[in-house]
């Protein structure tokens, strides 16, 4: 649809992957090297420049294959929370998919036949063994591309204060267009791009817990699902506004929420305009 065409060029234009004339920018290029969405694309082109290559890999080869998670069967559903819940990350549920991969990688180790033993700890756990292992190739394709374009793959330090920082930077410079905020409390959370309210997914590890941040980034907005945001992380306005374009911040409609990041900018520079009028 002409619509579609039109939005999908918008966006590419926000990432900074067109030129003036609509061409596809040297910046574009080097995106459309990836096989994945452009907004992955340059999530992983900023994590170079954020030092957490090795994470935000690991992030785009969980969120492109499969769903690991599997639907637990009548009466274990508890049991099934209860086996994710080890695997939580305060930060979010891209770092979850982080500790998912990790821990997969080590019981794939640890086990004497790879095989049978990645097979059973799956099942223990709930996850789809057949979409971790889709996981293990996407990443190891996406490390080829990375060397055979010559980008820098930093050492991992996942844990780590700055290097959680550096995963929500490099995550933003991508998904800036996908931020929602909780506008009363209780999980409804209304995207900045349109007047859409979004519930949690259910799988996300915020689910059915008594801490609900008030601003995420997700992956994904799906109105099949109960119109539910998939792989939701939190983030603070403040480094939205660090992160996101002028531009792209200017043309949004206007809501309470964007009055609320109107008010994080003023904060910011506060005596920026005191000086205009000086001079």
């Amino acid at each position: 649809a002409p619509e579609s065409l039109m939005q999908a060029l918008e966006d590419l234009d926000y990432l900074a992957a067109l030129d003036n004339d609509g061409n596809l920018s040297e910046f574009g290029i080097i995106m459309s090297e990836f096989p994945l969405d452009p907004q992955l694309s340059k999530s992983i082109l900023a994590s170079c420049e954020f030092e957490c290559v090795d994470e935000m890999l690991t992030i785009a080869a969980m969120v492109t294959a499969p769903n690991c998670f599997l639907h637990a069967p009548p009466g274990t559903e508890e049991i099934a929370l209860t086996c994710w819940r080890k695997f939580s990350h305060p930060a979010g549920d891209h770092f979850t998919l982080i500790n998912i991969f990790n821990a997969f990688k080590e019981a794939s180790t640890n086990s004497a036949s790879q095989y049978y033993g990645n097979e059973k700890w799956c099942r223990d756990y709930f996850l789809s063994c057949s979409a971790l292992r889709m996981a293990e190739n996407i990443r190891a394709e996406l490390v080829e591309i990375m060397k055979r374009i010559e980008l820098p793959i930093s050492e991992p330090d996942f844990g780590s204060k700055e290097n959680i920082l550096s995963i929500k930077k490099s995550l933003l410079s991508g998904y800036f267009m996908h931020i929602a905020r909780d506008v009363d409390g209780s999980g409804n959370y209304l995207m900045l791009t349109h007047r859409q309210v979004a519930q949690l997914h259910p799988f996300s590890s915020y689910y059915n817990t008594r801490r609900i941040p008030e601003w995420v980034l997700f992956h994904e907005f799906s109105v099949s699902e109960d119109n539910s945001i998939r792989v939701i992380s939190e983030i603070s306005p403040d480094l939205f506004m660090e992160l996101v374009p002028q531009y792209y911040f200017s043309n949004l409609p206007p809501s309470e929420s964007k009055d609320i990041l109107q008010e994080v900018i003023n904060h910011l520079s506060p005596v920026s305009a005191p000086k205009e009028e000086q001079k």
